[in-house]
């Protein structure tokens, strides 16, 4: 192997090194934001689930779906 065939592939390898580091970052963001809107999925959850509770069972008509749904 020539001096330049191991410079090459130092200069490859640092692209690499560079690249997984980049999309390891990426991929840390992209968790967090998954995390933020499963807690936003979860608060909207329990917040349907407390107004649902709230309504009557013997609700009027106002609560009722139009039929075209």
């Amino acid at each position: 192997m020539t001096e330049n065939s191991l410079i090459e592939l130092e200069i490859k390898m640092a692209y690499q090194d560079d690249l997984l580091q980049t999309l390891n970052d990426i991929i840390a963001t992209q968790q967090q934001q998954i995390d933020r809107l499963e807690r936003a999925y979860k608060t909207m959850h329990e917040r349907v689930d407390n107004l649902s509770s709230k309504i009557p069972e013997d609700a009027s008509p106002q609560y009722e779906l139009p039929p075209h749904y």
